[in-house]
Formats: structure tokens, C-alpha cells, sequence
């Protein structure tokens, strides 16, 4: 089998192939766009890249060819040549990609369906269009605070007509009013994400199973989908918690031993989501099991530390969830 080796850029990228026995049969520049139809002609190879924006589609192109996916995670890239000596080139890089695959048999990141991509890119971009709007929104309350005025309390979908209530007698300046007809306009946007995003969880098999569980909503089950993506990869509920940077890290050494807080790896914003969640249990739920679990939990160790707790429980239960087809049973959360 050969070995193909692409390093992957934006516009060109480089390729270079290696036999089996490690000699180079081929060394080319070729536009990033047209790798597929590439691929599509080459005989059954293991190709091989780097993790970046371009990587998971040129892995579903070679997939699609038959051919042998590695995507080598770029941390590990460093450890395996790429850039020794102070010398990184595109030509380079294929090289030794190319090389060290000849020799082992090189550890490959999960590669996301392009259903869980394009979930995920989805909440990214709400998450954009959330970021936008507080940004805009923050501008015009540092503004009300210069001038010494406080809108009264609301969502913020209402934010705007709250500001224009402080001005009745007077014209709002247009820089400000401007903002407000900005975050207004992202307000609807924002809804309509959600309408969206609401349709896809309630179309999802999966996502209506878990949003059974207490606290978890759309946003929640269809993060928590995109990101497993295949429940077989995971080998237990410890493991998806691990996975999603809820568990206790530590920094140990010698004779020492210390835990710290949470890892924080994996994906940021369904950890987020998460914890969101165990907060709207805590408050909706207050007489379910989980809740008063996390009461005991709180009494020992704090508010923060029960919700983070809350969190990593709610996980397992939704890994139960998917991986046994069933629902939320309340008198059954301590076995997940």
C-alpha cells in the first residue's frame, strides 16, 4: 500500500507519496480544490493529514475513494518531524508525514460526519450572532452609565424599547440608536436560530430522548449529539465525561498528590450548555432525585461544586440515554 502525504493549504497544497518500503514515488503541488478529483484516480492508499479546516473534507473525499484515513491531531505533528530543526516547509512536512507513516501505524483524530459538522458549524454561528449582540448591547449600557442613567429590569430581547423609554423627551443620539436597531435586528435572527435549532432536536430521534432528562433542552441534546457523533467510540459514561473536560484533573509528582479542578478539554461550549443545564434542574426539578443529590453534594462541598457535579451526572445519564435507547427514569439516575 502507499503512503500519501498531503499538507494541507488554503489555496495549493503539497503532496508527497511514498511505496511501502518507505521511497518516494511521487512529490506534487496541487490546488486544495481539486484534491478530491485526485484522490478519485489514485490506487488504494493511506492518506494522510494534518488536523485543520480543510482536513475533515479531504478526509470525506479519500474516504470516498476507498481509501485509508489517518488525520494526525497537530500536536502530535511536532513529535513526528514537522518543523525539526527549525526547518518547515510544505515539502518538508509531506515528507516526514509520509515517512513516519511507512514506519507506524500513525493515531488518527474521530472524524465527524458531515451531518455533526454541519451541526456544529450551526452552533457556532448562533453563538456568533449571541456574541454580536451583547457586544452591542454592552456598548449602550456603557454609554447609559456615563450619563447616569439606568434602564429598569428585562430580557434582552426588550432591551432596546426599555432604552428608548429613558428618552422620551428627548432624541436618542444616532450612534446609540443605531446599536439599538442593530441588537434588535440580531434579536430576531436569534430567535429564528433557535426556531431552527428547535426543528432539528425535534426531528432527531436522539436529541427527543434526551431532552427528556431534567434541564436539557434543544441547544443542549443537539451540541451533545454533534459532539459524540458515534456513541460505539466511547467506552462508558466515565469516558464521555472525561471527553468533554468534566472531571477532576491533577498535577501530581513524586510523593506529591493534588487534584485539581476540572480539565476543562473538549468541547467549550457544550460544556457550557451542560452546566447551564444542571442550573435549570436545580431550579425547575427541586424535588427530583438528581436534585437532591446535588443538595447533599452541596452541603459538603458548595454551590459550585455541586452544579460541576450536577453537570458531569447529567452527562452519564444522557450517554445512558443514547446508548440503551431508553428515556429519562427519574428512580433510576444513580445506576448512570
Amino acid at each position: 500500500m502507499e503512503h500519501l502525504a498531503i499538507d494541507l493549504g488554503g489555496r495549493e497544497s503539497q503532496i508527497c507519496v511514498r511505496s511501502s518500503d518507505g521511497q518516494i514515488v511521487e512529490e506534487r503541488r496541487c490546488r486544495t480544490a481539486a484534491l478530491s478529483a485526485y484522490l478519485a484516480i489514485r490506487p488504494q492508499s493511506r492518506v494522510v493529514v494534518e488536523t485543520c479546516s480543510e482536513a475533515f473534507g479531504i478526509a470525506d473525499a479519500a474516504l470516498m475513494a476507498g481509501h485509508e484515513v489517518r488525520v494526525v491531531p497537530s500536536t502530535l505533528a511536532r513529535s513526528l518531524g514537522v518543523g525539526a530543526r527549525r526547518l518547515k516547509t510544505d515539502r518538508r512536512d509531506a515528507r516526514a508525514l509520509s515517512e513516519v507513516s511507512c514506519r507506524i501505524d500513525l493515531p488518527s483524530v474521530h472524524v465527524p460526519s458531515r451531518q455533526a459538522r454541519q451541526r456544529k458549524t450551526m452552533c457556532g454561528m448562533r453563538e456568533a450572532l449571541v456574541g454580536a449582540r451583547t457586544k452591542l448591547v454592552n456598548t449602550v449600557r456603557g454609554w447609559l452609565r456615563a450619563e447616569g442613567r439606568r434602564p429598569r429590569g428585562g430580557d434582552v430581547n426588550t432591551f432596546a424599547v426599555r432604552v428608548r423609554a429613558l428618552y422620551t423627551d428627548t432624541t436618542l443620539p444616532t450612534y446609540v440608536e443605531r446599536q439599538l436597531r442593530m441588537s434588535e435586528s440580531l434579536n430576531q435572527e436569534i430567535t429564528n436560530a433557535d426556531r431552527e435549532m428547535a426543528a432539528i432536536a425535534k426531528a432527531d430521534p436522539i436529541a427527543r430522548r434526551l431532552m427528556t432528562a431534567p434541564g436539557v433542552g434543544p441547544s443542549t441534546s443537539v451540541r451533545f449529539v454533534a459532539a459524540l457523533d458515534e456513541i460505539s467510540r466511547f467506552r462508558g459514561a466515565h469516558a464521555v465525561e472525561s471527553y468533554l473536560g468534566l472531571v477532576p484533573g491533577e498535577n501530581s509528582s513524586s510523593e506529591r498528590q493534588r487534584r485539581t479542578s476540572i480539565t476543562k478539554a473538549g468541547p467549550t461550549a457544550l460544556r457550557w450548555c451542560l452546566v447551564q443545564a444542571a442550573w435549570a434542574a436545580r431550579r425547575t426539578r427541586r424535588k427530583g432525585p438528581l436534585q437532591r443529590w446535588a443538595d447533599g453534594v452541596e452541603k459538603r462541598r458548595g454551590t459550585r461544586v455541586a452544579v460541576l457535579a450536577l453537570a458531569r451526572k447529567l452527562t452519564g445519564i444522557l450517554y445512558a440515554i443514547w446508548r440503551t435507547g431508553g428515556v429519562y427514569e427519574p428512580r433510576r439516575f444513580s445506576a448512570f
